[in-house]
Formats: structure tokens, sequence, C-alpha cells
């Protein structure tokens, strides 16, 4: 495959090559260039003795419809670990434009590119590697970009670089010149299709397979074992530190393990399932340590922030251990009613300091809602189990209503969503 360097190379190699047809075409002095044509036009003298000149101009690069969607996905379930280096896929379309001043000289030298082009549809790989690995700069302007360039790997990549000629409108035609603001000179579009790039980065890969085990399914169900659902407790729509989860699935009496990981906020934790697990289903305990006594400006390694965690399980079985999928489980932060006040004064500025657990961490988006009024948390800058909010106006409620802690979007519970109907609990407050 190409490094990025690889639309550079195409360049030079097509420069090259029309070049080296008009070296003995009885034109006289030729010079190709690749340039944008508003710059060749600055320096092209408009008189009778103007150069001969045939200038390459890249004016669109596309992603190629085959090559878009191979190799996919190339990262993990976890967003990091890298399991292809996908190619990137490109086609590249260039302006053919000759610049002349004599009568009909324009015309052959486009006549001469036309047919070099319909003669020569593939960068043969052998023309690829002479110019690019030969020791005369296939760019003498730039010795050192042609260093680079015969490193770029156009030669090796699978598939071969195709020239085919473009069906542009006058329109089409008319906006592309208005756009870089030159004189329209004879034009000729081609396209130059593929170029491969591809980063060679570590891989993330399984070990070989020792032994394949073929055997019959008896039934419809999954026979790996897999999670189906993670539910908190009291059918809470997420779980507080120290909650007892369930996890249901299939063919989990051999769990040994369950991992919670966060991408995002870049924690892997693994916790112990309750003992005897079933075979469609078991339960772990959230962690939940204990407060540092005295205090500690940092949260104990076990205690994990808030925030949306995937939950799988490790299995031992008889063909040895299996990591299951993972599905979504939302981790709450908790008010401790004891730091909150029974009622409190309404009026502006009004200061209020909570104690909760977790730790928030700085970063995390912190708010306290006491019934439908919201206040963010004042700025800190370390992990705290103690954060003050200021509300701007709290206008007084008529009644006790619930007190809410909202981090990153996850509320603290405050619902019973057993009772029937379901019923306010938890932290209550009356501004009076």
């Amino acid at each position: 495959m190409s490094t990025a360097l690889g639309i550079s190379a195409v360049s030079a190699v097509l420069e090259n090559l029309l070049n080296s047809v008009y070296t003995g075409a009885g034109l006289g002095s030729v010079t190709v260039s690749a340039l944008a044509p508003d710059i060749i036009q600055t320096g092209f003298n408009a008189g009778r003795n103007a150069p001969l000149q045939v200038n390459l101009f890249l004016y669109q690069v596309t992603p190629n419809a085959a090559w878009r969607n191979v190799d996919l996905p190339a990262l993990g379930p976890d967003g990091t670990s890298r399991l292809t280096n996908q190619p990137l896929a490109l086609d590249l379309h260039y302006l053919l434009t000759v610049y002349a001043a004599a009568d009909c000289e324009a015309e052959a030298l486009l006549g001469l590119a036309i047919q070099f082009i319909h003669e020569h549809p593939v960068l043969a790989r052998a023309d690829l590697q002479s110019l690019l690995g030969s020791a005369a700069p296939v760019l003498p302007t730039n010795q050192g970009l042609s260093t680079l360039l015969s490193a770029a790997g156009l030669a090796s990549q699978l598939e071969m670089v195709k020239l085919a000629p473009s069906t542009l409108g006058r329109e089409e035609m008319a906006w592309i010149w208005n756009a870089i603001r030159a004189d329209y000179r004879p034009t000729f579009p081609f396209q130059a299709s593929v170029v491969l790039i591809q980063t060679e980065k570590p891989l993330v890969s399984g070990p070989p397979v020792l032994l394949r085990q073929i055997g019959a399914q008896p039934n419809l169900l999954p026979p790996v074992p897999t999670l189906t659902s993670v539910d908190p407790p009291k059918a809470q729509p997420a779980a507080c530190a120290g909650d007892l989860v369930t996890v249901s699935g299939f063919n989990l009496a051999g769990a040994t393990a369950v991992r919670l990981s966060n991408s995002r906020l870049g924690i892997q934790q693994t916790v112990s399932p309750s003992a005897n697990p079933g075979n469609t289903s078991f339960q772990f305990t959230i962690p939940n340590p204990s407060p540092p006594n005295p205090p500690l400006p940092n949260p104990q390694p076990a205690d994990l922030p808030v925030g949306v965690y995937l939950v799988s399980a490790q299995v031992s079985g008889s063909a040895g251990a299996v990591t299951t999928s993972g599905l979504p489980l939302a981790i709450a932060p908790a008010l401790i009613a004891a730091s909150l006040p029974a009622t409190l004064a309404s009026g502006t500025s009004v200061k209020l300091a909570v104690s909760c657990a977790p730790y928030v961490r700085a970063g995390q988006q912190v708010a306290l809602l006491i019934g439908g009024q919201e206040a963010p948390a004042d700025p800190f800058n370390a992990p705290t189990n103690s954060a003050s909010f200021t509300f701007a106006v709290l206008a007084p409620t008529g009644q006790p209503v619930p007190v809410r802690l909202r981090v990153d979007g996850i509320d603290s519970p405050c619902v019973d969503m057993t009772a029937k109907p379901p019923a306010f609990v938890g932290p209550m407050i009356q501004v009076t």
C-alpha cells in the first residue's frame, strides 16, 4: 500500500512520463509542470516567444466507491483497539492544460498528451519502480521530496493506478476555471484511480486457533455465554454504589468475573459475581468503598465515578475462559441525606453544600435540582464528595420537593419504581 505521499507520487510520475512524450517530438523545448493554473498564468509570457508548457493540475480528490467499505470495522468495541489498517482509497481528478503562443502549437501539445493517456491506461509497476526508485530525482526542483516519494510504496500497492478520461460539461468546466481565477486554456480532464493509502500501525488480533470443535445445537438458544440484560435493583434506571445488580443471559453458570469499563473516563475494573451463579443469571455488587478517615483529597481506587459502563462477564467452561459481549449499565450518584437541610430560605444567590457518593471528578457536569430548580456546581479542580451549589434565584416551593444530584446527565434516584403508583422517596427539601 501507499503512504500519504502516494498522491504526490502519482503527480510526479505523470509529470515525468509526459516530459518523455515531448522529448524528440520536434516541437522544441516543452516544459511539463504540476502547478495551479493561476501560478502558471502569472509567469506566462503572452508574447509570440512564450515557452511551450504542459501543466497537470490536481483539482479534486474523491473517495473510491469500490474500496470505501473494505475492512470495516477498523476498531474494536472499546473504540481504541485497532483491528485492521483500513486503506484510504482515493480517486485523483486532473486537468491537463497546454500553454502556447503560436498557431496550432497548443493543439499539438494537447494531442500528444491525450494520445499518451489513451495508449497507457495503466501506470505500469515497472515505470513506477523505475521513476520513483531511480538514482535521478523524479522532481529535479525538489530533491528532498523526491527522496521521500521513493519510499511512498505506490508501485507495491494492491491495485494499479489506472488513467481514464473524464467528462466535464461546459458549466462544470466554467465553474472550475472561474474558481481558480485563471484564463481558460485548452484542457483535457482525466482521472487516476485508485491510490490506496494505508498506515501500518500495530494491530490487536486473537491468538491462533489450536482446535476447532463442531457440534449440533438442538435449540435456538445462544451456544456461547451471552448477556441479555443488566438490571439495577428496584426497577431503577441506574444503580448506585453498593447496589446488587442482576445480570441475565444464557450459559452463565461458570461466571468468574464481571468487568466494568468506561472508555470515556479510561476506567476498567473487575469485580466478583455473587456465589454460585446460575445458568441464566447471576448478581454482583457495585463497589462501595468506605470514605477514608480522615478524608483524603482523592477517592479510593475502587470508587467508580458516575457514568455509563460496559458490563461483560468472564465465563469458564470446558473450552476455556470466554468473555461475553457487553451491555450498558449506568452508575448514578447518591446524595447523603444527612447533609441536606429540611428547609431552605428562598432568595437570590442561595448557597447549598451537599455530600455525595461516589466522588465527582473534575470535568464532570454536576448540578443540583430542588424540584424543578437547577443550579450548576461551583467550580472545583479535584475529586470531591462534597460539592457546593449557588442558586441565582431560588423560589419558594410551598411543600417538600425531591432533591436530585445530576452528574453527566445521570440523576440520583428519587422515585420508588416498585410502588403502585410510583412515588417520590429520598431526600426532600421545602423552600420557604
